[in-house]
């Protein structure tokens, strides 16, 4: 039986929800709030035209798997041989992983402070203990033992130092504080756990600092935020060098994803707030983005992080403005937005096949067959591509082994898809008749990697990018302002670009705070790349 339907105010609902809290435990009273939030949560994304019946499960129970195997088993199809025969596999037959797998040794802990320890009575050269005929010599490999112990973000050391007074002048005598210990309460260090924590782990302020008191090293909020300000001014240099470095990028990827900063949202705005920079909004526009933007050139990749009312086109066009004019236009990987792109931008074009793989993905249960075939033929074209990266293979010896194995691919899926509509074998304003026009519309820029060496297959790394920025999204929910915006642009920049060059962060953060004179002097002597080298030379000199 159909039951009535009845509009009730958000409001009313949760003044019947508060007044049931006291015949309530607190348990129950909670579980019941839940229920409410989950309620009012799905009725708003039902109300989103764009929400799908298949975009609702997901929300409610999670994305299934993207991958081909696993996408036509669950239609009860397995992957054919069509998938995977078209070039050698990057592993056919992998070894079983060996015994203790998945475990650290200690050539894993390059953090670690080593330590080497002696034995106590027996040294190099002497006669052995147990035979008296042989010598001891130093073996190859020493023995190790791993030691992890368990500590607070930020440890605290308090210094007491005594003091004497004169009975007679009452002239105090204070102790000297140990050599290398400084005025300057928060260290280097502080600030670098700070910014890691917050924006390289998402963990927002006032959960640092709940945590910090329950250790008993108190860290109000506040400080933190006034640490991290005062040093992202100390490493600006050094962002504003990665955006010139990354303008010189051979390739370079684009995307964004929604963000908040309370500032800009709404009529009260202020004057203040909207002169921060580096932002000018645009009046028109009432959006807020993050742009991510992944620059690679001669196998360095740099990560840069823009947050504002611009598009992912526009923070990128910005960042391309100094590009150095001997460079000709750079491969620009995004998806068919049009927000990815700016009019000024001069680029060559192409768009991620992945993003027109998922719309098949979508509606494979509707359409086995047909998205079996373009599924199985976009992983043959991935086979190729893993085979290349399994040998080394340059950008131009990559361009012939598509232009030979992957091509025909692409021409029988081209050919494919033409007869689709032209034979009206599919409605065109189905899923799958959208799926086909989106990439029939977009084939040229989608198979640029057929005649542009180096252009990638997918913008999957800017889509990995900008996880950093939704994880801070999801824990911190906002910036308060666009100055707060542009903070944590500046050390997710700086945070990313080093895990994508395997560099420590926690220690290029500090040295860049440790030798901010030379920084602001020369910044393109400390980027993560080089800034090591750049450390031996000032400690030899």
């Amino acid at each position: 039986m159909k039951p009535a339907i009845e509009t009730v105010d958000r409001q009313e609902l949760e003044t019947i929800v508060e007044h049931a809290r006291a015949a309530l435990s607190a348990q129950e009273y909670a579980r019941l709030k839940a229920a409410f939030d989950t309620l009012m949560y799905l009725l708003q994304v039902v109300e989103n035209k764009s929400t799908t019946i298949a975009r609702l499960r997901q929300i409610l129970f999670g994305a299934g798997s993207e991958k081909t195997a696993q996408v036509l088993a669950a239609m009860g199809a397995a992957l054919t041989a069509a998938g995977e025969a078209a070039a050698p596999s990057a592993d056919p037959d992998p070894a079983p992983p060996a015994k203790g797998h998945g475990r650290n040794g200690a050539q894993d802990y390059p953090g670690a402070t080593r330590i080497k320890v002696a034995l106590p009575s027996l040294t190099a050269g002497q006669c052995c203990p147990e035979c008296h005929k042989g010598k001891l010599y130093a073996a190859a490999t020493p023995g190790v033992l791993v030691r992890v112990v368990g500590q607070a973000p930020l440890a605290a050391t308090v210094y007491e130092l005594e003091k004497l007074r004169c009975n007679l002048c009452l002239q105090v005598f204070t102790a000297p504080p140990p050599d290398g210990i400084g005025t300057e309460k928060y260290d280097a260090g502080a600030a670098s756990m700070i910014a890691l924590l917050k924006y390289g782990s998402g963990l927002p302020f006032h959960r640092l600092k709940g945590l910090q008191q329950s250790l008993g090293v108190p860290l109000p909020a506040s400080t933190q935020w006034e640490i991290a300000e005062k040093t992202a001014a100390m490493v600006k240099p050094a962002f504003e060098e990665l955006i010139r470095e990354g303008a010189q990028g051979d390739v370079v990827h684009n995307d964004d994803t929604t963000m908040k900063i309370l500032a800009l949202m709404g009529q009260e705005a202020s004057t203040e707030a909207l002169a921060d920079p580096p932002e000018t909004p645009r009046a028109e526009r009432t959006g807020i983005f993050t742009s991510g933007i992944v620059s690679t050139r001669e196998g360095r990749t740099i990560a840069l992080f823009f947050t504002g009312r611009k598009h992912a086109g526009e923070n990128l066009a910005a960042v391309l403005a100094q590009r150095a004019a001997a460079l000709g236009p750079p491969i620009q990987m995004c998806d068919a937005l049009s927000r990815n792109v700016s009019g000024p931008l001069k680029t060559i074009v192409a768009n991620c096949i992945a993003h027109a793989r998922r719309k098949y993905v979508d509606v494979a249960p509707h359409f086995p067959d047909q998205c079996r075939f373009v599924l199985e033929t976009l992983a043959a074209v991935y086979n190729n591509d893993a085979h290349c990266k399994q040998q080394r293979s340059s950008a131009a010896e990559r361009l012939i082994f598509h232009q030979t194995h992957s091509g025909p691919l692409m021409t029988t899926l081209e050919n494919w898809l033409a007869e689709q509509l032209a034979q009206r074998l599919v409605e065109p304003n189905s899923g799958l008749g959208q799926a086909i026009s989106y990439m029939r519309k977009h084939w040229p820029e989608l198979t640029l990697f057929l005649r542009q060496a180096g252009a990638p297959l997918d913008n999957n790394i800017a889509e990995q990018t900008l996880k950093r920025a939704i994880l801070h999204r999801k824990n911190a929910l906002f910036y308060k302002t666009a100055k707060g915006a542009y903070v944590g642009d500046t050390f997710m920049s700086l945070i990313h670009t080093c895990g994508l060059a395997g560099a420590n962060p926690f220690d290029y953060l500090t040295a860049l705070q440790k030798h901010s004179a030379a920084l602001a002097q020369n910044p393109e002597q400390w980027l993560p790349w080089n800034y090591r080298e750049t450390l031996a030379r000032i400690d030899s000199s």
